[in-house]
């Protein structure tokens, strides 16, 4: 796995177009939310200083209805299943980025809703995660939408199976009515732009790691999926990674116990994809 040429280059355009934006509108300042299984996670070193590039975590609304329980109050407190991992992957996955790329990385990740304002589109870069629980409402969908066709880019990740599948794909269809998601190829260079990664493996969340197995759910969540939707000039805006757990290889990545095999391809992965980002 090699460093690719003009890569300094092109992130330094990248860096360029992302500061750009933070100049054009004003950003809302860093929140902590209450997750579902970390409190009072620490603060890392640095994160008051001012920085070029911030991955955003997307908050959604679910099917068991976060934020809003009024339909199924047995949920009534639930963090909301876009709190996954939170914040300990997005943590050690930005400390990855800084020791890894040359993008300037802020330590913290932002959490961004799809609330009508322009807020989401001061970061480039979303992540969301268990989206098999995800229920976008038109209104929100469409917003997404916009964002992408702005240039925003978003992954997903960490979700398994035949059922939540289909439960995404349902909402893919409200964010592009008129756009197919793909399986991507081993050439595509969101694959190449940093390292070379044409041979990949399912990546297992913990649980799974402690049952001997990479799969959850069932037989269906099996094999990985690497999958997009690209625009119309031929680039990835949709990252969309069905059957395997990232967030858990970062969130786990300091764990002896967890394979480092499959945390080091993790950060690759991500790597590729955000300085693809930067870079298409």
């Amino acid at each position: 796995m090699r460093l690719r040429t003009g890569l300094i280059i092109g992130l330094m355009v990248g860096s360029l177009m992302v500061t750009g934006w933070g100049i054009l509108r004003a950003q809302k300042p860093f929140k902590e939310w209450p997750a579902i299984e970390y409190e009072n996670f620490p603060i890392p070193p640095g994160a008051d200083r001012p920085s070029e590039w911030t991955r955003a975590r997307l908050r959604y609304p679910d099917l068991v209805g976060y934020p809003n329980f009024s339909a199924n109050p047995r949920y009534l407190g639930f963090a909301g299943y876009w709190t996954m991992d939170y914040p300990r992957s997005d943590r050690h996955l930005l400390e990855g980025v800084k020791r890894l790329t040359r993008i300037d990385a802020r330590p913290l990740e932002q959490v961004v809703s799809l609330d009508g304002t322009d807020e989401i589109n001061n970061w480039p870069v979303a992540y969301a995660v268990e989206v098999g629980y995800m229920n976008l409402p038109e209104v929100q969908a469409q917003q997404l939408r916009d964002y992408l066709d702005r240039g925003g880019f978003l992954m997903v990740d960490d979700f398994h199976a035949n059922r939540e599948w289909k439960n995404f794909e349902e909402n893919l269809k409200r964010i592009y009515p008129n756009r197919d998601w793909v399986d991507i190829p081993n050439s595509d260079p969101i694959f190449h732009v940093l390292y070379d990664l044409e041979d990949r493996v399912q990546i297992p969340g913990w649980g799974s790691v402690q049952q001997g197995v990479t799969y959850e759910k069932d037989e269906s969540g099996r094999p990985e999926h690497w999958r997009a939707i690209y625009d119309e000039k031929g680039r990835v805006v949709i990252a969309i990674c069905h059957n395997m757990d990232m967030g858990d290889a970062w969130e786990h990545s300091d764990n002896p116990r967890y394979p480092e095999k499959m945390a080091s391809l993790a950060y690759r992965i991500a790597m590729n994809y955000f300085v693809y980002d930067l870079t298409h």
